[in-house]
């Protein structure tokens, strides 16, 4: 009881600090969505590293590292500190300088222009959202199961609360926390957004350093914290020594993960959050930094994910499991923190596992309602039929809907946090291809953009459902990733497409790549 009410509090917190960003507030729906671009260096790198680093970071890649072993940290972690660092310099600064230049508040709006087509927003829309609420769904499975998993046993007395260990269930975990990220998203914007996303970095950034030495130090039942991880590690190589190695997984798996961390390029919410910076040097300290935190988070979470597939209850190599090898992965990280801490301090490590993962929720809802406003409702019907305020509220209700969909959809048997985040990065990364060649390549055509969108979503669809809806942690195509493939067809389909189509207009090309010689 005494953890939950630091969860409790802490939630409380992030309410009070919605309705203080709310206070500056200049009433538009542009200091909304954007924040009226005045986002500094560090806000924007907190910005952009908390909603890039969600569930699918702590609570995911410790699962993964359970039930896989130590090469988790292979795959995404040093990948993505180099990829999300490109996207950034390479996508972001370029993106922000015309966002500036042409007023453009959503992806979609850049691409209508871009690509000469009124109504690629139609096709666009339906799909990211599409990949945003399985993104979605990350958040909200790991935030009800980490709840359930720290409560456990705190309502003894409660029967209805058998079925969930006598903790939170997991459902009431998820709606407490959407409700709390839907409020202060609903009443600061996106400034709200930045505040909150920052102060949840930097908590569970600080938190996750402390979670990971409790833990250590008393994992091993050692005197000192390097002689907990040699014995813990110990451990691992007696019962499970395929765990700390990667032999196990093909070559050619292993390199398709390389293209997963390209999804950054193509996520809505970045976007969105490129276009608060105040000017183009507000990068610099995001594209530097970016890859250190994301060892500073990644490898303790990995670790203990190792360590907790053979530590026991009394440190000794024929004790009694302390996390039972057939624990789902997604509650693994919470009953660690649970079982090896006292009950204030598993309170503020829950907080920190809870903040990184409100931290791209509130990106994420903030980001779906206001392309909803902006990319269907204001481009149909005309922005002069609504008043500020009424834009606003357009975005607003948009974002109620999609977190009860989200909600609804969480209700449903879980998957494991790590394979759903797969699959949505995955379509994603398939999409980069046509935000890449938009920026570099005047050649691409209007007909060659439709082309890659199309082959991109039928190939995930495709190969999502052959994988019985990530049912299948294991699924490969071809002997790799899916990602792969989404990939390889959605750029031959673009480039052979627009190839054989009338190239862009001059106005056009004038427009977007002014210092480009003319034939």
């Amino acid at each position: 009881m005494t953890a939950l009410a630091v969860i409790a509090t802490y939630l409380g917190l992030l309410l009070l600090l919605g309705g203080l960003s709310a206070a500056w507030s200049r009433g538009t729906s542009r200091d909304y969505m954007l924040a009226s671009h005045t986002i500094g260096p560090v806000l924007l790198l907190m910005s952009l590293f908390g909603t890039t680093m969600t569930a699918f970071a702590l609570v995911g890649s410790t699962g993964e590292a359970f039930k896989a072993g130590i090469g988790v940290y292979g795959l995404m972690a040093s990948s993505s500190g180099i990829v999300h660092s490109l996207c950034f310099f390479l996508i972001g600064v370029k993106l922000w300088d015309l966002g500036r230049r042409h007023g453009y508040t959503t992806q979609i709006q850049y691409f209508r222009e871009r690509l000469e087509s009124n109504r690629i927003g139609w096709l666009l829309f339906p799909i990211l959202v599409g990949l945003i609420v399985p993104y979605l769904l990350i958040g909200v499975l790991a935030a009800g199961a980490t709840i359930n998993g720290i409560t456990q046993g705190a309502f003894a007395e409660w029967h209805w609360f058998a079925a969930a260990g006598y903790g939170v269930p997991p459902w009431l975990g998820s709606l407490v926390v959407c409700a709390v990220v839907l409020i202060y998203v609903f009443i600061g914007g996106m400034r709200g957004t930045a505040w909150a996303n920052t102060l949840q970095t930097a908590v569970f950034m600080i938190l996750g350093i402390v979670t990971f030495v409790v833990v250590v130090r008393r994992i091993g039942h050692r005197d000192t914290l390097w002689e907990n991880i040699r014995a813990a590690t110990a451990l691992v190589a007696r019962r499970h020594p395929e765990k700390l190695t990667r032999e196990g997984m093909p070559q050619a798996v292993f390199a398709g993960y390389m293209l997963i961390p390209l999804s950054a390029g193509m996520f809505p919410h970045l976007f969105q959050h490129w276009l608060t910076a105040r000017d183009a040097r507000t990068f610099r300290l995001p594209v530097v930094v970016h890859p250190l935190f994301i060892m500073i988070v990644w490898a303790p979470c990995v670790m203990l994910g190792v360590w907790a597939t053979s530590a026991t209850v009394d440190g000794t190599p024929g004790g009694e499991l302390l996390i039972p090898p057939d624990t789902h992965p997604n509650q693994v990280l919470a009953l660690l923190v649970a079982k090896l801490s006292g009950e204030l301090l598993s309170g503020l490590l829950t907080a920190g596992i809870l903040a990184a993962i409100m931290s791209s929720l509130d990106s994420q809802f903030l980001c779906l309602g206001t392309m909803f406003t902006n990319d269907i409702v204001l481009h149909h019907w005309g922005r002069e039929r609504f008043t500020e305020r009424q834009i606003v509220w357009l975005a607003r209700a948009f974002i109620v809907a999609i977190v009860a969909l989200t909600y609804a959809l969480s209700c449903f048997e879980p998957r494991r946090v790590f394979t759903l985040g797969i699959w949505c990065f995955s379509g994603f990364a398939g999409l980069v291809p046509l935000v890449l060649a938009c920026l570099y390549w005047p050649r691409l055509t209007k007909p060659g953009a439709y082309a890659s969108v199309l082959a991109l979503a039928a190939s995930w669809l495709a190969l999502f459902r052959a994988s019985d809806w990530a049912a299948d942690p294991q699924y490969t195509f071809a002997g790799t990733l899916p990602v792969v493939t989404m990939c390889i067809v959605s750029t031959a389909a673009l480039v052979l497409v627009s190839l054989l189509t009338r190239p862009p207009s001059g106005r056009t090309l004038q427009k977007f790549f002014p210092d480009r010689k003319s034939n």
